[in-house]
């Protein structure tokens, strides 16, 4: 009877092993090869497939090269942040594909094929990378399909309504304002040393990284910046991790090895996860007790996500499976804390260096933010509305600056199951890749014009602002999964810029850098030097 167990184990073992095998080979090669010959079928082109690192090693040559010396002020920055895409094209053409370690990606650069993929999410799913690094910047309603995401779209919609996101503007002026009276202090410092003269340097980059960091912690969480910067902190390494970890393949078990990057991703996963439960934890207990929220609470995001919640699982008799655990509720604010901050500063960053590059520009948004604020400390609600209707816009200057330097450089798409888009076939398990950037800069598109700065071009809005044929104009994305953020995102932007305007002039210094480089968003590698002279 034993040596039957003992048979019936090993032929147990040896069959694990065989499949365990088998599974690697076809995750290494075997699948791999038969999605390239797919491919290839279709005549689509690109690197023939040779490991599981795929095109990785090449990505990570051009990330450096591009990383070691600045571009110039002129030069055409998608080399530097869509590298290997752009080097794609020109060797294979547009209808072509990379290697992604062992699955190979599409890049799609026709419209109408754009605009089917960001339709269709329920094929074109987002893509799951496997590499823990990376799944951190996928949580929350991101990272979520099907009907979980309906679900979680359908609960924080009502925090992104435009009368709640107005209630706002008082928190991102206040953030705004702590930074620019430090400017002011600074340039009135260097007045008294250099007789007179109220021009400064300053690396503007860290300090509008405070001011969206601090406005998230406000509108999110109804706290301070000192409340929220180590939040700030946790998740800018989880970025700084993520973003090393991808240009190299990902082994399949390797999450589990005791290295540094994965003890590190621990403790900061779990001291993230103590930190937003905690201030969850405290507004649940003063809902519970009836304890009167103040009016900033009651209109945080937080506050709105929780009372969101509470609404949907009471309107189906108090069943919990309709509304989000804590769990849930926690991503949806580290996700918040995360992308808004990314996002905004970012954007804010590249209009102030794109208006000091183009002053005749800048003194036009100026005129028109002082004709329509004055002095006023704080921009109002009203007043940014008001922006949108004057001849001169302030919204023409962030459509052309989100055109030229859109947040994210590209989007991914997992493709779920087989699908003909337009003259090819996708197969199931393959990717496709969306360059914002590359559609944004398409002559075609936009004109002659297209790699000049002219916000002019968005005077009739932007399906007349495109000279060509049909193009697809998308900073935050478009289709269903649009992003649930942009409202925010430009409001806020058009708060601090239009503070900015009314305080300070400014210029590049001439120590800066160009260097824009790609971590979530379009950031610039040496920061931001200008030269700010107080009004």
């Amino acid at each position: 009877m034993e040596e039957i167990v003992l048979q019936i184990l090993t032929y147990s073992l040896a069959l694990s092993a065989l499949y365990a095998l088998w599974a690697s080979l076809n995750w290494a090669y075997f699948r791999p090869k038969r999605l390239e010959a797919f491919l290839r079928q279709q005549g689509l082109r690109g690197n023939k497939y040779s490991s599981i690192h795929g095109d990785l090693k090449e990505l990570k040559l051009i990330t450096e090269s591009a990383k070691a010396k600045p571009i110039r002020l002129d030069d055409d920055i998608k080399p530097r942040v869509l590298g290997l895409i752009v080097k794609t094209i020109a060797a294979y053409g547009n209808e072509s594909y990379f290697w992604i370690g062992p699955k190979p990606s599409v890049i799609l650069t026709d419209p109408e094929m754009v605009k089917e993929v960001l339709r269709k999410n329920d094929v074109f799913t987002k893509p799951v990378n496997p590499n823990p690094l990376t799944r951190i910047l996928s949580k929350g309603l991101i990272g979520y399909e099907g009907e979980k995401w309906a679900k979680h779209r359908k609960l924080l919609n009502p925090a992104f309504h435009m009368e709640k996101l107005k209630l706002m503007v008082p928190a991102f002026g206040l953030s705004s304002a702590e930074v620019l009276n430090e400017w002011e202090k600074k340039t009135m410092s260097s007045s008294s040393e250099n007789g007179g003269s109220e021009e400064i340097e300053i690396d503007v980059w860290p300090y509008l990284q405070t001011i969206t960091s601090d406005a998230i912690s406000r509108t999110a969480f109804g706290s301070r910046y000192e409340d929220g910067r180590k939040i700030f902190q946790l998740q800018n390494e989880q970025v700084k991790l993520a973003v090393e970890s991808r240009t190299l393949p990902y082994i399949p078990g390797s999450r589990y090895l005791p290295t540094r990057k994965n003890k590190r991703l621990t403790e900061i996963k779990r001291d993230l996860q103590l930190l937003v439960r905690e201030l969850i934890d405290r507004r649940m207990k003063a809902m519970k007790s009836g304890e009167e929220a103040d009016a900033a609470a009651a209109n945080d995001l937080l506050g709105l996500m929780l009372e969101s919640n509470f609404r949907e699982v009471e309107h189906h008799g108090n069943n919990s499976s309709y509304g989000m655990s804590i769990e849930e509720i926690i991503d949806e604010c580290t996700l918040f804390y995360l992308a808004g901050q990314e996002t905004t500063s970012s954007l804010i960053l590249w209009t102030m260096v794109l208006l000091s590059r183009h002053p005749e520009w800048q003194e036009r948004a100026r005129e028109e933010v002082l004709n329509v604020f004055g002095k006023e400390e704080q921009p109002n609600f009203e007043g940014l509305n008001h922006l949108k209707v004057v001849s001169i816009s302030v919204t023409m200057i962030l459509h052309e600056v989100m055109r030229f330097h859109p947040p994210v450089a590209a989007l991914g798409r997992h493709v779920s199951e087989e699908i003909r888009l337009g003259s090819i076939t996708l197969p199931a398990g393959a990717s496709v890749s969306l360059p914002i950037l590359h559609q944004h800069h398409s002559a075609e598109v936009w004109g002659d014009d297209a790699m000049e700065f002219n916000p002019e071009r968005f005077r009739e809005g932007v399906a007349k602002a495109q000279k060509g044929r049909s193009g697809l104009y998308f900073p935050f994305g478009w289709g269903p999964r649009i992003c649930i953020g942009q409202s925010f995102a430009l409001l806020e932007t058009k708060v601090v810029v239009s503070m900015i305007l009314q305080r300070f002039k400014f210029r590049l210094s001439p120590s800066y850098a160009h260097a824009p480089h790609s971590l979530i968003t379009i950031q610039p590698q040496h920061g931001a030097p200008l030269i700010l002279q107080k009004l």
